[in-house]
């Protein structure tokens, strides 16, 4: 084994990919004073879908320091949405100001933005490796102290160990694959299948930065505006549904014939990418944390891109995650208690948007059944408007949870020593 030059080999914290979630994790956490090792199988800027961001997402932007680049980067301002959804195909908007203290998000191309926050926890004092491939972890008397991992061009694997791993591997779940199972959300097992369009007709007047979002019978369309007259366009349908077609490809088309403002976007419009699909991707892992580590992002749980909350759950995990391991390491005996809070709240807070969006998909309701639905979920006791209780929902900031607001204080006392845990 040869060790990577300026590269030490003992660090408190290895975060296994470099995505939003993982390098949101790395970079706080290096903020805040401590070794950081993040591992990633490819060379940055590398494609991703999800390019319509929410609200959420902005507070861990400023932690990092990040909301006036995105501005000078030229990344698109995102305001709010526009929907063809039940009430009779009527269309109807939502606007972010409505729901709280962020007016606006973006839509962005994943690439760069990605890269953006990649190279920001670098800026933080993060070790960066990328085409760095994790094979397995290190296990120490039945703990996780490390991984070994490949470095692309050259022989034999390499070594690093932590005082605690962070799984960030999205959808690979390089460490949650192997300790735990996941459960599939049955409402949720979908196809997806996009591609992009140049030369597309924006919507029109205040709508000009929404997303759309516009169903049909059997699916939904998302339209993102990139930049200028580029949009994203997926469909998403049943798995089962999807079968009944020749191919994704073809539904695709089909589908796109029935839609009304979507259709209207493409009129003029020509495909500038090729296609790509993705499948029953809405699941829980059964474990977070284990002995030695723990996941954050789509390592831990995944929900159909309906809302845009997939970059702003992983990276609110992110910084929340950053602030309890900052404690252990401080204050290893709290170990345990800590990641079980952070469990709870991520689980809770995943939970609340994914039981939302399984009872958004009966598209036969009208507007104000929806946002009656949202405040029911969020605020019972009707401080709010429904609407605004919609908004902000679907913007991640739903109120005080668990996982905006956690905080471990009690289980240090003053010496830095572990106190025994609240039942």
């Amino acid at each position: 084994m040869s060790a990577l030059i300026g590269v030490p080999e003992e660090f408190d914290v290895i975060v296994i990919g470099g995505g939003p979630a993982g390098s949101t994790t790395a970079g706080l956490l290096a903020k805040r004073g401590h070794r950081v090792l993040v591992l990633d199988r490819e060379r940055f800027p590398r494609y991703h879908v999800g390019e319509s961001l929410i609200p959420a997402f902005m507070r861990p932007m400023q932690e990092l320091g990040l909301t006036e680049r995105m501005d000078k980067r030229g990344f698109e301002r995102k305001y709010g949405g526009t929907l063809v959804w039940g009430n009779a195909q009527v269309p109807w908007n939502f606007s972010f100001i409505e729901g709280g203290t962020h007016e606006y998000a973006y839509h962005t191309r994943r690439a760069d933005m990605d890269s953006l926050i990649l190279d920001r926890a670098r800026e933080l004092g993060a070790y960066i490796i990328e085409e760095a491939t994790v094979k397995g972890p290190i296990e120490t008397e039945g703990r996780v102290t490390g991984v070994r991992f490949t470095l692309r061009g050259t022989d034999g694997v390499h070594e690093a160990r932590a005082k605690l791993v962070v799984d960030a591997s999205g959808q690979a779940r390089l460490l949650s694959r192997k300790y735990a199972d996941i459960t599939w959300h049955e409402e949720l097992r979908n196809v997806a299948v996009w591609t992009y369009f140049d030369n597309c007709e924006r919507l029109p007047g205040d709508e000009y930065t929404n997303i759309l979002i516009e169903g049909l019978d059997e699916g939904w369309f998302w339209a993102i505006p990139i930049d200028k007259g580029t949009i994203s366009v997926g469909y998403v349908t049943r798995s089962e549904e999807a079968g009944k077609h020749a191919s994704l490809e073809a539904m695709f088309r089909t589908e796109a014939e029935k839609s009304t403002k979507l259709k209207k976007m493409l009129a003029g419009a020509n495909q500038a990418a090729g296609w790509r699909s993705a499948r029953d991707w809405s699941y829980t892992s059964q474990s977070f944390t284990g002995n030695g580590w723990v996941c954050v992002g789509d390592s831990a749980a995944f929900v159909d891109p309906l809302f845009s909350t997939g970059v702003a759950l992983a990276t609110l995990a992110g910084s929340t995650l950053s602030k309890i391991v900052d404690q252990i390491i401080q204050h290893p005996k709290i170990e345990e208690q800590a990641l079980k809070r952070y469990v709870t709240a991520y689980r809770g807070f995943f939970d609340e948007i994914r039981s939302f969006v399984e009872r958004f998909y009966d598209r036969t309701k009208y507007k104000e059944f929806y946002h009656s639905l949202a405040q029911e979920m969020v605020d019972p006791e009707r401080e709010r408007t429904p609407s605004a209780d919609f908004v902000q929902l679907i913007s991640g900031l739903s109120g005080n949870h668990p996982m905006l607001t956690l905080t471990i204080d009690d289980l240090i006392d003053q010496e830095g020593a572990s106190v025994p845990a609240q039942n």
